[in-house]
């Protein structure tokens, strides 16, 4: 009989087989071909499961490629008592999806929903409970809380955790839940099972962020697992430990003195001085602190690379510089991911390069361009570049110089742009190589046309202003150059630079011969050039202005007595007579703007002193800053951080900085976060080795009287620190185990008095043998 009913089972076995063949193959060749909503209706109506399952995938396609299924509704909502496992799946999703549109007969399928609260398997159950948070009907909030209470209680875990992913959506949908939902949150945040605590940390940080006091008691727990949570509940974690650190751990300082003022010979002599006193300052970090710090180190080795930012902003915003540098590493590892990848990992590079540039030296290799770079990343990688820049060895600036040097010689215009840029903010930040780097730019001059020549000039203007004296050969040769000058900007430039320099040498500046050239074709000029024509002349007739004052002062003419300049009509000095030109031609220029400028500098400068304060000031040099400066602030991983650039911060909404340090004085009590030991869902137990728990023993023996050999008399022997060992391991077990070892004592009574009887002979040998040593003569 039991033969006959195993051939019954394989042939019953065998022919869902078939059938699921033929119905594959049927929706293989049919898949192409659609039906109509009669057809498909028929289908949903059958009572065959099969035909059931094919309608209702057949409408889940239709419905996520944006066609009517709400037709359909009806049809399909029944089918949500069906025993099979599929088909409560399906109709679960289109029940979620057009819950909204109809609202009433969605209501009819709740009662059915609920039965499944306590189906034995526990997928059903957690799939009731999602779908019935998933509905957005506020009637029902009610229901939806009593659901996620069951399903707190759950035995299953996979259950609870689904209890926890609903508790934000029955916020949202009922906010009124809010004392329910969270009294829910305590219970599974205390939850044993890291996946149920996990969903649970997701949920706090959607509907309370700000209740720290619920955490407190789950804290140490809540680190432990971490490591072992899901990549979205780290990152949810990540982010809460975050803030709760800001708020209840207060940024302490000590001094620390440092080995060599701690090793002072004057100290010997009572001469110790007050610098010797000054130590370095330490940041003091809370023992709790530190256990968050110490538990996510290993995350920074999680594939996913928002984890690894995670932990990076942890880091930089509650940790110590020495927890920063140990991410550099795993953030500059993600740069081998796609560029997607590659360009929110070097925004987040570049943030805490501004803070710690000299630890990225030795991955300059990492920052090199590529040719298969996009926009974005090449230009924050010579950013990096420049960032290191100043502090890497002579190797390395030379390697960076001819990378920019490379770079500003190409075809693509944006890539030479940027790399004329960072060559300029190189030799700013590292004066040592400002003059390669002013080699380079003068050498790309006659090479590069329209915008690039303006931004060479740009940066060469730049690094003058550091050092004006030191350039007047510089400017000589830009002067020349503007002859093969085409662009409108780089003319400019070269004309403002020459009026800087036309107070140098006296009469024998260039500036005057500049001008005089350049007003023989001024009426073809552009705009942007007109202006600093018209305010090289106003310079250059200053100067000459003011040599006239100095002459007349060495004369030993009294100052009341000086007479005023002459009128640049009646002066018939070839300067005065250019300034004069110079009016002529801008007072008939199509530019209003042209004609107040120039009115203006005229009405300037017949008061020479005034003039001479607003025209001749000395400039500062103007600094380039690096385009990440506008970022600084910004939490790493955070959409501000890469949006911040482009100036979409003003228009983008939901960013929240991290709070401030809690005041010291202010914080939580430490005792808060003390948990009983019982129920930590991991409890660590640390292996003592056999040398500690021997030092320990000897260090509570009371001292004995040696021997001449030096040996203590009356020592234990080893039997005796076994003993002794094994009887504080018996103290440590639990109340179980004693009553095993009860019922075992009974066994090895007649092997334990053995054991005491070899060890009573071995101590008589012992003392003999001491007692004999004793007697023997020294």
């Amino acid at each position: 009989m039991e033969s006959i009913s195993r051939i019954s089972t394989l042939l019953e076995s065998a022919r869902e087989l078939t059938l699921d063949a033929a119905s594959a193959a049927r929706s293989s060749r049919t898949s192409s071909k659609p039906l109509d909503r009669v057809q498909v209706k028929k289908l949903l109506d059958s009572r065959n499961e099969r035909e059931v399952l094919d309608g209702l995938r057949r409408v889940t396609s239709m419905m996520y490629r944006s066609q009517k299924t709400l037709p359909y509704f009806s049809s399909v909502v029944k089918n949500v008592a069906s025993p099979s496992l599929e088909i409560k799946k399906l109709v679960y999703i289109y029940l979620i999806h057009h819950a909204e549109q109809e609202p009433d007969l969605a209501l009819l399928s709740i009662n059915t929903i609920q039965k499944s609260l306590s189906d034995t398997n526990p997928q059903v159950r957690a799939l009731a409970l999602r779908t019935m948070s998933g509905i957005r009907v506020p009637v029902i909030s009610q229901i939806v809380s009593l659901a996620i209470k069951k399903g707190v209680g759950d035995m299953s875990s996979y259950v609870r955790r689904a209890a926890a992913l609903a508790i934000p959506k029955c916020y949202r949908l009922d906010p009124s839940q809010l004392p329910q939902l969270l009294e829910y949150m305590t219970t599974l945040l205390g939850d044993k099972q890291y996946y149920v605590a996990g969903a649970a940390v997701t949920a706090f940080m959607e509907v309370c962020p700000e209740r720290i006091d619920m955490i407190h008691k789950h804290y140490r727990n809540i680190i432990r697992m971490v490591v072992d949570m899901d990549e979205w509940s780290q990152l949810s974690a990540l982010r809460m430990m975050t803030i709760y650190a800001r708020k209840c751990f207060p940024r302490r300082t000590r001094i620390v003195q440092s080995k060599e003022k701690s090793v002072n010979l004057q100290d010997f002599y009572g001469e110790r001085t007050e610098a010797s006193s000054e130590g370095e300052k330490v940041l003091d970090v809370d023992p709790d602190l530190e256990l968050l710090l110490t538990s996510i180190k290993p995350l920074l080795q999680s594939r996913n690379s928002g984890v690894v930012v995670a932990v990076a902003r942890c880091y930089s915003a509650v940790g110590t510089p020495a927890y920063v540098r140990t991410a550099i590493g795993p953030l500059v590892a993600l740069l081998r991911g796609g560029q997607d990848i590659q360009q929110i990992a070097l925004f987040n590079i570049v943030t805490i390069c501004l803070s710690y540039p000299a630890d990225f030296v030795k991955y300059a290799s990492h920052f090199l361009v590529r040719a298969t770079d996009t926009e974005p990343v090449w230009e924050l990688k010579l950013e990096l570049l420049t960032l290191i820049f100043p502090h890497a060895p002579t190797h390395i600036k030379s390697l960076i110089l001819n990378e920019l040097e490379h770079f500003s010689r190409g075809s693509n215009k944006a890539l030479i742009r940027e790399a004329v840029r960072a060559i300029g903010r190189c030799a700013q930040t590292d004066q040592t190589t400002a003059p390669r780097c002013l080699r380079l730019l003068l050498g790309q001059i006659t090479s590069l046309e329209g915008t690039l020549a303006a931004e060479s000039l740009t940066v060469i203007r730049h690094l003058i202003q550091q050092d004006p004296t030191a350039h007047v050969p510089t400017v000589v040769r830009l002067a020349k150059n503007l002859d093969s000058a085409t662009d409108p900007q780089a003319r400019a430039t070269i004309i403002w630079l020459v009026g800087e320099f036309s107070g140098l040498s006296g009469e024998d500046n260039i500036a005057a011969d500049v001008l005089r050239i350049l007003l023989k074709d001024f009426a073809s000029e552009s705009e942007i050039a007109k202006r600093q024509i018209i305010l090289l002349a106003a310079k250059v007739y200053l100067h000459h202005v003011n040599r006239q004052i100095e002459e007349a002062q060495k004369a030993g003419e009294d100052a009341a007595a000086i007479p005023p300049p002459k009128l640049a009509e009646e002066d018939d000095h070839p300067i005065a007579k250019l300034w004069s030109y110079a009016l002529l031609l801008a007072r008939y220029d199509t530019s209003y703007d042209l004609r107040d400028r120039t009115r203006l500098y005229k009405a300037l400068l017949g008061v020479p002193q005034l003039a001479t304060l607003m025209l001749l000031a000395p400039k500062p040099a103007p600094q380039a800053p690096s385009p990440s400066e506008t970022r600084k602030g910004y939490m790493l991983g955070s959409s501000a951080l890469v949006l911040a650039g482009g100036g979409g911060i003003h228009g983008l909404k939901g960013y929240e900085d991290l709070p401030d340090w809690v005041e010291e004085g202010r914080e939580p009590d430490p005792r808060l976060r003390e948990i009983d030991p019982g129920n930590a869902p991991y409890r660590e137990k640390r292996a003592v080795p056999a040398a500690e728990t021997l030092d320990a023993l000897a260090g509570s023996v009371p001292t004995r009287q040696s021997n001449g050999l030096k040996e203590g008399v009356g020592a234990k022997t080893l039997d005796d620190w076994l003993a002794e060992d094994d009887g504080g391991d018996e103290e440590d077990e639990s109340e179980e185990d004693e009553e095993e070892e009860s019922e075992e004592e009974e066994e090895d009574d007649d092997e334990e008095e053995e054991d005491e009887s070899d060890a009573e002979e071995s101590d008589a040998d012992d003392h003999a043998e001491n007692s004999r040593l004793m007697q023997q003569p020294l």
